[in-house]
């Protein structure tokens, strides 16, 4: 087992908050009435996608009916259907939906995680939450940077959380500290990091974050890490 393999299992086993530990495992045994005859995963969620990423992909935390059921990042819920589109429009994912972990989909030099593993109460992580699960995002980074050539956060809690981890992992964060914003590009130690607004449905379904906005977020990043991207008339560059 290598050392990502490792750590996802560990994370998978974490009980260190208990709100979120309440929170996640009484979902599971409530559900939606949607998924009744699912089994819910009901754990922490560990990263997703190849071990020798060039590109990661940083959201919040895990929905509480999408990957707190499914068991994997950003599966089974709308915010997923947005972003894994996204990816199989550039040519990073196998397909255009995540629907289980056992679907057969698969990243191309693309790994997603998130700072917090546990599905929040209207999700929304305390600071004291998010400063627990940080190390785990710090040893997922040092595990990473071998390869790890850019980085996009999905929204200003990824962005305020991702900072200090990439500090903590050895990387020399700008000081200040960079803002969040929209297409925001910083560099961090030779590192590129991308900001870009999160596929909530409060963004995508008002507008404030398009498809093709998050295409190009994650197009330019791609490009800039070295990986092949599909434009959206098909062409690889």
């Amino acid at each position: 087992m290598d050392g990502l393999s490792a750590l996802d299992e560990r994370i998978t086993g974490c009980r260190a908050c208990p709100r979120l530990v309440a929170w996640r495992e009484e979902v599971a045994r409530t559900k939606r009435a949607a998924f009744a005859d699912e089994t819910y995963w009901g754990r922490p969620v560990p990263g997703f996608g190849p071990h020798d990423a060039s590109l990661l992909v940083v959201g919040l935390a895990p929905a509480a009916h999408g990957a707190n059921r499914t068991g994997r990042m950003f599966t089974g819920d709308r915010s997923g259907d947005v972003l894994y589109r996204a990816l199989y429009d550039l040519g990073l994912a196998s397909r255009p939906d995540a629907v289980a972990a056992d679907d057969g989909l698969t990243l191309h030099g693309v790994r997603i995680t998130s700072p917090v593993h546990c599905a929040p109460p209207a999700n929304k992580p305390t600071p004291g939450e998010r400063d627990t699960c940080r190390p785990w995002l710090v040893r997922e980074l040092e595990l990473l940077r071998p390869t790890l050539r850019t980085v996009v956060v999905l929204g200003a809690f990824g962005w305020q959380a991702a900072l200090p981890a990439f500090a903590e992992a050895g990387w020399a964060v700008p000081r200040p500290r960079p803002r969040f914003a929209h297409g925001a590009r910083v560099d961090v130690d030779g590192l590129g990091l991308y900001g870009c607004f999160h596929v909530s449905q409060r963004n995508t379904f008002t507008g404030r974050l398009t498809p093709k906005m998050l295409r190009e977020v994650i197009g330019t990043a791609a490009a800039s890490a070295g990986l092949s991207v599909r434009s959206a008339r098909g062409e690889v560059t």
